[in-house]
């Protein structure tokens, strides 16, 4: 192109790198780059209502698409802005290209308005690759290694642009001569297995188990049939990070489902008793949850070296792709007869699926949180996508909501920051227009940026091949997760100042958005109010006025764990407390617990 700038390169770079899609929010630093986009009308901009949020969608693009996600932000403030989506996708291992702009290079230095130290400001949460292009000739070779880095270590980097270098004019691709770094886009994806003699010795200690538990997180996506492969070879009963929940069908008879604090108590009891431990892809950070050190023997299968023996005491590491590994590692083992642990786990499996539906279906005023989402498991469509926000509903998430097979599902795991679920479920929607979205969230959440999201549903979903977007809000007035963990981790009781949310016509908001909006305040309203929202022509948001009361209990913990938690309800001389003690009684007796009163 006659008189191309350097914004104009970048953004043929990106096309090359087969980026189609760019989240962010323009201002004066990036100029440049918008220039570029328009002229270019691909990739597609996607204007997001705050740069956080446009780094969660970066980063939610990236999660459900296996792709690279980018963010673009000007200086200053907007920059700042993106830190705590980047920070999500380091946490979460996920790659994602951080564009930003810069004032003129020849003001740095000079304290000049917006002016942030942004390869310091971004060292930590792009650490594998961030660097400032002070030249034009430096574009090409930056975003190739930008990008190119992002995806070899699953991370964020970040290229930051000074707003002369972005609209100078473009360099000679072709030039060779000294000091010019000629690169080009591409990163073939290699098949990755350990060593003949790594999988011999894993299939020998996996042989000599006699109580096999398998851990399986996000690494195993693409490795589902394999994994089940590998459970059935071994009699193993199967468990899930956070994370990993989508990876297996959770209708197996011995998926045990999530493990963890906000797990169940057929996970706990498979951890607990199983002597011998196989992690595939995970590297879930709930260490207490892990067989005790020395319980177990353990074999751990990761693509990534860094995460072999982080969690816990690793006796065979297995470097290597997880459905390569298990393929290589399967003709290796001794297919064995004794189903007896098999059974053992399935029996508490069993146990563990009454006891939650005990749970949904019990009284609460005035709706049971859990039975909002228990409802939505046989109504789910199959080809949904789904997105989780931070708070009390990632517990009922975890616990209640059975994903069909092929179903996608996404949180902020490792970070778990709040106000996620919407730009997550947008990123999703608008990778695949044609699949319908539910996004499930707190009041807490929507209050901190869903609202403002909904108007970019709002905006955008007349284009869509189904307009289906269902927004749920758990609307109990409370910062519940918290509530809880103030009870349980300090003994103290709810402190009303820093829970109690304002009130909140979110079903309202949709209506005046031009969306549905369907208000649920009894336990019969909750049904048809998902067969109308997964039934709609249009997006709608069920408002779910739901019991704060309800606890968020870690699954079979001894009555030393849980004391703090009577303790601070003992404190709370409020009708909330009450309900709250009895419910804690109720849902400790399912577990089998006679606890002191």
């Amino acid at each position: 192109m006659a008189d191309a700038t350097v914004s104009d390169l970048v953004v043929a770079r990106l096309a090359d790198w087969g980026v189609n899609r760019v989240f962010g929010y323009s201002g004066d630093g990036i100029d440049g780059v918008m220039g570029a986009l328009r002229r270019a009308g691909r990739p597609e901009f996607v204007q997001a209502r705050h740069e956080e949020t446009a780094a969660f969608m970066a980063c939610g693009h990236a999660k459900y698409t296996g792709g690279l996600g980018v963010c673009l932000s000007t200086q200053g403030p907007g920059a700042v802005h993106l830190l705590n989506g980047l920070y999500d996708a380091r946490l979460d291992s996920q790659p994602v290209l951080a564009l930003v702009g810069q004032q003129v290079t020849s003001v740095l230095g000079s304290g000049y308005q917006q002016e942030i130290d942004l390869v310091r400001l971004y060292g930590d949460v792009c650490a594998q690759f961030v660097q400032t292009a002070y030249t034009a000739e430096q574009l090409p070779m930056l975003l190739d290694r930008a990008i190119r880095t992002a995806l070899a270590t699953r991370s964020p980097t970040c290229v930051i642009l000074p707003h002369d270098v972005q609209t100078a004019p473009a360099p000679d691709l072709d030039a060779h001569q000294h000091g010019i770094m000629v690169t080009n886009p591409g990163l073939p994806v290699p098949e990755l297995r350990p060593r003949a003699d790594d999988l011999r010795a894993a299939a020998d200690l996996l042989d000599a188990g006699e109580r096999v538990a398998i851990l399986v997180g996000q690494g195993a996506r693409a490795a589902a049939g394999e994994v089940v492969e590998l459970a059935e070879a071994l009699g193993a009963g199967v468990t899930a990070s956070l994370l990993g929940k989508p990876v297996l069908d959770e209708g197996l008879p011995f998926h045990t489902g999530v493990m963890g604090h906000l797990g169940s108590t057929a996970s706990s009891m498979l951890m607990s008793e199983c002597d011998t431990l196989v992690i595939v892809g995970s590297n879930d950070p709930w260490s207490e949850f892990y067989p005790a050190p020395g319980q177990a023997r353990a074999v751990q299968i990761d693509i990534d070296g860094r995460r072999l023996g982080m969690r816990y005491p690793v006796e065979v590491p297995l470097l290597g792709d997880a459905a390569e590994t298990i393929r290589a590692l399967l003709p290796l083992l001794t297919p064995r007869s004794d189903r007896s642990w098999r059974q053992r786990v399935e029996g508490e499996v069993t146990r563990w699926r009454d006891i939650a539906r005990q749970r949904a279906t019990a009284e609460a005023e005035p709706v049971n949180p859990q039975y909002v989402l228990h409802a939505l498991t046989d109504r789910l469509p199959g080809d949904a996508q789904v997105s989780v926000d931070v708070g009390s509903v990632t517990y009922w998430y975890a616990r209640h909501l059975r994903l069909p097979v092929g179903v996608d599902a996404h949180l902020s795991s490792t970070l778990a920051s709040m106000g996620s679920a919407l730009p997550y479920g947008l990123a999703a929607k608008l990778a695949a227009p044609h699949r319908p979205v539910v996004a499930l969230a707190g009041d807490g959440a929507m209050q901190m940026s869903g609202l403002a999201e909904l108007l970019t549903v709002a905006h955008r979903w007349r284009d869509w091949a189904d307009p289906r977007f269902v927004v749920l809000v758990l609307h109990n007035r409370d910062l519940a997760e918290v509530s809880w963990e103030q009870r349980e981790m300090e003994g103290d009781p709810r402190f009303v100042d820093s829970q109690r949310l304002p009130d909140a016509p979110y079903a309202l908001w949709a209506e005046l958005l031009g969306l549905h909006g369907l208000r649920v305040t009894t336990p019969g309203e909750v049904d048809t109010a998902w067969d109308r929202a997964l039934s709609a022509d249009r997006p709608t948001l069920i408002e779910a006025i739901v019991d704060p009361a309800i606890p968020l209990l870690p699954p079979a913990q001894p009555y030393e764990k849980v004391a703090t938690m009577y303790e601070a309800l003992g404190r709370e001389d409020t009708d909330l407390g009450r309900r709250a003690l009895a419910h804690l009684r109720r849902e400790r007796a399912s577990e089998g617990f006679d606890d002191p009163r």
